[in-house]
């Protein structure tokens, strides 16, 4: 992890202000912190000192169930909140989250801003919209495992966590997170190779036919 320090700072922070979101001024106190691929944001278990807001890039929430299995739970993308339930409850079991590719984010510490924040109503209203929109999100997945075959989830499934054309997560995790077996899971990405979608390389899959898999993906908007 890199901590922007003097002038890249300043000059990230003009470029991506986000003072629109609060009242108070807390830009001062703002970190500008990087993250390469795979690495932690936040330790599962591990309360956070920071809510994030990331800037670039895209992030991943994983649980360890009391079995040692690890859930992948949801994504975070662009212009989205980190860390929102510690800083809304001093008692909390935090999740795991991890940087899906190169990730850029705004951190504001608690320990200063903590009060400020939970009397921040601007903040405050922000947030709310933040968290229901999450919420809506949850539902809307569920319903989709109902509703639609795996190679339309599968085609979103790719472009939520593909970084710069390669798609490699492990086969385990997306099928907890997508609700097919294993081999289900092999089929389907044997016919996206098959019609050129894909093409698998060592341990990888290279993005060969974006449009077809957005076309596909697109379907669980409508």
């Amino acid at each position: 992890m890199e901590i922007y320090k003097g002038e890249k700072r300043e000059q990230y922070i003009q470029q991506h202000s986000i003072a629109h979101l609060f009242a108070s001024p807390v830009e001062k106190m703002i970190e500008v912190h990087e993250y390469k691929r795979d690495e932690w944001i936040i330790w599962e278990g591990q309360r956070s000192e920071y809510l994030f807001y990331v800037m670039e890039g895209k992030a991943k929430i994983y649980v360890t169930h009391q079995n040692g299995k690890a859930s992948l739970l949801n994504f975070v993308h662009r212009n989205e909140f980190i860390g929102e339930m510690e800083l809304l409850h001093e008692v909390y079991y935090t999740r795991g989250v991890q940087a899906a590719t190169r990730t850029v984010c705004l951190a504001l510490p608690f320990h200063p801003c903590r009060s400020e924040l939970l009397e921040d109503a601007k903040f405050l209203r922000e947030l709310t919209k933040v968290l229901s929109v999450k919420a809506t999100i949850m539902a809307e997945r569920y319903s989709q495992t109902l509703a639609y075959p795996l190679e339309n989830r599968l085609a979103d499934f790719i472009l939520q966590t593909a970084d710069e054309g390669l798609y490699r997560e492990k086969h385990v995790i997306v099928c907890d997170y997508l609700g097919v077996s294993y081999r289900h899971l092999l089929h389907v990405l044997a016919q996206f190779c098959e019609k050129g979608y894909l093409e698998k390389e060592r341990r990888y899959y290279l993005i060969k036919d974006e449009e077809s898999l957005y076309r596909l993906a697109g379907m669980l908007k409508n």
